[in-house]
């Protein structure tokens, strides 16, 4: 059985097989090695489908900063809270953004309180509100890494192709290369990277040389279903047994080697790379996407003046250890008893692909 031949999703799912890769990697694996999955999509799926199960002892899985939702630093929920209380502001966001607590409120508590907070599926969404709402100032708050990053840029062109003045974003997107070198360099040792199958579908393979190269790390782009997930797994064994490090695709059916140039162009058309804060690592240097100067008519930031103070995190909640995995969701004393996905405390409850969140349904 050999997963590059497979052809549909179904097949990726495939129980026999999954055990044939669990046998596979057992009989190859002989020292403990800590293995980060960077995608909250691929904590989703190793805990839907119990794969941790089909792992020996020796293998270690972490869940890593592949949340846009936890990531989003709880300065920027703040930021976002001061600019949905101004007179005369629309504030839009994905759903899951708008139940993230911030340092004395949230999204949800200040649009139950009377502002003007809308839920959007799309960028696109936030724009045409804004040009149904000429005499309002709309504001879209960006999150998310080189996925979602393309779509904001694209609503920034779109808005200036249109002439639409009353737009603007709020920008916490985020580039993952800088945030796994961070990581690398951590106090806890990783000794491979299941990548991002999405963010890899836009950047292509060069942005994890690095890693390999110059921090002896390995790195597989995985797809989300158990057998890529597995299969990658045996991939880094197999690297990390052998003490050669490389980076390998095992999400062939979707990512490419250049990864998709035209969303590329668009999102190094806007934004430009800047220092920004990371649930978990904190401040890291060129990781974060700001508004080029050519945009900022559209940058929220310079747009409204909002009092933006230095927060921290709820007492107890340990959700920025679990982002870089230093600590699980059942270390926190605050899981389950007090901290649930009806009532989340900290930012790793409320998506459905945070650590805490996913470790609830499946595991509590």
């Amino acid at each position: 059985m050999n997963p590059e031949g497979l052809r549909y999703i179904d097949e990726y799912r495939n129980s026999a097989l999954v055990v044939h890769l669990s046998h596979q990697i057992r009989r190859i694996s002989t020292k403990p090695v800590n293995l980060m999955e960077v995608c909250g999509g691929h904590t989703y799926a190793i805990y839907k489908n119990g794969l941790k199960d089909f792992l020996p002892d020796t293998i270690r899985l972490l869940s890593g900063p592949g949340c846009p939702v936890c990531v989003s630093s709880q300065k920027f929920v703040d930021h976002a809270i001061e600019l949905g209380k101004l007179n005369g502001v629309i504030l839009t966001t994905y759903g899951d953004l708008i139940r993230v607590p911030g340092s004395i409120s949230s999204l949800e508590k200040e649009k139950a309180g009377g502002a003007d907070i809308r839920m959007v599926y799309s960028v696109l969404d936030a724009l045409e509100i804004a040009k149904q709402n000429r005499n309002k100032q709309v504001v879209f708050l960006g999150i998310g890494f080189e996925t979602t990053a393309p779509a904001s840029a694209a609503a920034i062109l779109q808005a200036a192709k249109e002439k639409v003045r009353n737009f603007f974003l709020l920008s916490a997107h985020k580039v993952m290369p800088p945030a796994l070198e961070a990581l690398a360099k951590g106090d806890t040792r990783i000794d491979g990277f299941i990548a991002p199958g999405h963010v890899s579908a836009i950047t292509g393979y060069g942005i994890y040389q690095k890693l390999s190269k110059d921090y002896h790390r390995g790195v597989v782009i995985s797809g989300f279903e158990p057998v890529d997930i597995l299969q990658s797994v045996l991939m880094l064994v197999k690297q990390i047994e052998a003490g050669h490090y490389k980076v390998e695709n095992e999400y062939t059916r979707v990512v490419k080697a250049d990864g998709n140039p035209k969303a590329l162009a668009v999102m190094n058309k806007v934004f430009t790379q800047s220092d920004t804060e990371w649930r978990g690592l904190g401040i890291v240097p060129k990781s974060g996407l700001a508004v080029s100067s050519e945009f900022e008519s559209y940058d929220a930031n310079l747009k409204f003046d909002v009092p933006v103070h230095d927060s921290h995190p709820p007492k107890g909640c340990i959700c920025g250890d679990i982002l870089t995995g230093r600590k699980s969701p059942s270390d926190c004393k605050l899981f389950f008893s007090q901290c649930t996905p009806v009532n989340p405390i900290g930012a790793c409850m409320v998506s459905s692909e945070g650590a805490c969140s996913v470790f609830y349904r499946f595991k509590a």
